[in-house]
């Protein structure tokens, strides 16, 4: 039976197996292909994402000299040509070739730190290495930080965007890194006026790290690109709304008012349901509407408070309308899905309340029975 889409099997499997070893052995004529792909292949399929590209680095380091400067210049004799270096943006490259910068970790942090940098700096070009730079980050700081100075520069977006991504304080994956938050800012200095959005979006995701620990550094460092006046206006909007979307989630008032929404905007408000009473599997309907100023910028959305085993309460925040009150009024609906069968949140029937949230304040709430699913 088909079990539908899988990822892990889509990024690694026999057939890119197969190509990453067929570049090794063209590379080096001693290299066994046949035996690389019969050791992966032995392992992969009971395996996680990650752990199969552990894997693949663990059998390439067994297959390659055991010393990386004799390995590295097979290495770099196996990579195909760089990424497309006319595209700006949705070029990561092929994860087959993430295993690569594991390998070099593995085999150069200690040792050879210098080397391994150099190996880092071509693979990127080929598949990002932001994870496999965090080891180095963290054994050589202030070596990898100087190296990351000549990167911010470099004629490659993929190996400018490593400098902005490698440092982020959050990374899915990634070893946390013991950088202090204004440590690799005076590199995204030299990197926000960036042309390409593949780097200037890593630069907005790196500051919305640092925004959930520090959210006034972010917006101190946002009104300093403004004035700097190196990046294009149209693009500093979007990095900033972009980078403040956590703070703007969590109704911050500085946030607010950086994006153009005043949070101390005079203004009613109501909310009204459909029904006070929803099944789960149905959807949540309910209407709203503003008065107000007219032509006043509005972001309005909604949080829904749910119950959780043990009587525990957690909210969410979903998007509704980003607009303006034409003539004074604003009205809005929608019917939010309560969906039985999600794999990350689980429904618990009981009393549930959904709040109006305009410009970063709660301006209404109504409440409602969740009930079981029938």
């Amino acid at each position: 039976m088909d079990g539908g889409f899988s990822l892990k099997d889509q990024l690694f499997n026999r057939d890119k197996v197969r190509y990453l070893a067929g570049l090794f052995a063209a590379a080096d004529s001693g290299f066994d292909a046949g035996g690389f792909e019969t050791r992966v292949m032995a392992d992969l399929p009971a395996l996680e994402l990650k752990q199969r590209m552990t894997l693949i680095a663990g059998v390439l380091a067994d297959h390659l000299p055991e010393d990386l400067p004799e390995a590295a210049p097979v290495l770099l004799k196996a990579l195909p040509p760089p990424l497309d270096p006319s595209r700006t943006d949705d070029d990561f490259g092929d994860f087959i070739f993430a295993p690569l910068g594991e390998y070099v970790a593995a085999r150069g942090v200690e040792a050879h730190p210098e080397l391994s940098l150099d190996l880092l700096e071509e693979i990127t070009q080929r598949f990002s290495m932001e994870w496999a730079i965090r080891p180095f980050l963290n054994r050589w700081p202030a070596e990898v930080l100087a190296r990351m100075e000549a990167w911010a520069s470099h004629s490659s977006y993929h190996v400018r965007r490593l400098v902005s991504e490698g440092t982020r304080p959050r990374l899915p994956w990634g070893e946390a890194v013991g950088l202090q938050l204004e440590e690799p800012l005076p590199l995204l200095d030299r990197l926000h006026g960036d042309g390409t959005r593949y780097v200037t979006r890593s630069i907005a995701n790196h500051l919305n790290d640092i925004a959930k620990k520090n959210p006034d550094l972010v917006m101190d460092r946002l009104e300093t690109w403004r004035a700097a006046g190196a990046q294009a206006a149209k693009e500093l909007d979007w990095m900033t709304s972009h980078a403040l979307r956590g703070l703007v989630k969590a109704g911050h008032p500085r946030a607010m008012k950086m994006l153009g929404y005043d949070p101390d905007l005079a203004l009613g408000a109501e909310i009204a349901l459909q029904s006070e009473n929803v099944r789960i599997g149905d959807a949540l309907e309910f209407s709203a509407q503003l008065e107000g100023q007219a032509g006043a910028p509005v972001l309005v959305d909604y949080i829904l408070h749910f119950q959780r085993p043990g009587g525990k309460v957690s909210a969410k925040v979903f998007k509704l309308k980003q607009a303006k009150i034409t003539g004074g009024k604003l009205e809005l609906s929608k019917k939010h899905k309560l969906k039985g069968n999600a794999t990350t949140f689980k429904l618990v029937p009981g009393p549930h309340r959904i709040e109006l949230m305009v410009n970063g304040r709660v301006r209404a709430e109504a409440a409602f029975e969740l009930l079981p699913e029938g």
